[in-house]
């Protein structure tokens, strides 16, 4: 099961608002979900009541596997950018690794 960390539309027509969640992959838009790690209400003025997230949950979910939808990594990034940035150095750690082993994999080839 592939899980994403994306948006989740409610509120009604033209004062939609959104919640952060940890979701299989496959599920709809609006579907089911595993864990709600925060909320984002883009009307609000005042920052303190536009977006909450649960850091530490995002953490979690990130190093269980999740990966993080377009939006919520921008949302994510505005609040707790420490988290967006271990992710990313995460993902380049896995590509070196890789390189390496595909350098080593034809050396011992030739």
């Amino acid at each position: 099961m592939a899980l994403k960390i994306r948006l989740r539309q409610q509120g009604r027509t033209n004062r939609a608002f959104y919640r952060l969640v940890v979701t299989d992959s496959r599920s709809p838009r609006d579907g089911k979900y595993v864990e709600l790690v925060g909320w984002y209400n883009p009307i609000e003025a005042e920052d303190d009541k536009r977006l909450s997230i649960k850091e530490d949950r995002i953490e979690y979910w990130l190093n269980t596997g999740a990966q993080l939808s377009e939006k919520a990594e921008h949302l994510i990034k505005h609040t707790a950018p420490h988290l967006v940035k271990a992710q990313v150095n995460k993902v380049i750690a896995h590509k070196a690794k890789a390189a390496e082993k595909r350098k080593l994999k034809s050396k011992a080839k030739a």
